[in-house]
């Protein structure tokens, strides 16, 4: 997989398969945005969450849409999880050396 010209990145981690499956289906009907991978992981049996899976969420499209598609992801964790617990981050220019890191994860995306 290589980063095609003027392709962002987006990243969003949330906790939990559920609100990671709702935080997807409004980033695609937000935004024209493809979805490059799902990786699961649970945090250290030390650490106190609610729900013991964090899942991150990975997606190509322009930069506007990616930005519109975290934008709406991020407002649909919230109904389901507090502030820290919802993460997002955009990149405008994904160096070519983190392509083949894109579809990497636990779970396949087809």
């Amino acid at each position: 997989m290589t980063m095609a010209e003027g392709k962002a990145l987006g990243f969003v981690e949330v906790q939990g398969y559920s609100v990671a499956l709702a935080v997807m289906d409004k980033a695609c009907k937000t935004a024209d945005v493809h979805i490059l991978g799902i990786d699961a992981n649970n945090p250290p049996e030390n650490m106190q969450t609610s729900i013991p899976l964090m899942i991150q969420v990975k997606f190509s499209g322009t930069v506007s849409h990616v930005q519109t598609a975290l934008e709406a992801a991020r407002e649909e964790a919230l109904t389901y999880l507090r502030e820290d617990q919802v993460i997002t981050k955009c990149i405008t220019s994904g160096s070519p050396g983190i392509a083949s890191l894109l579809s990497k994860g636990k779970v396949a995306v087809r």
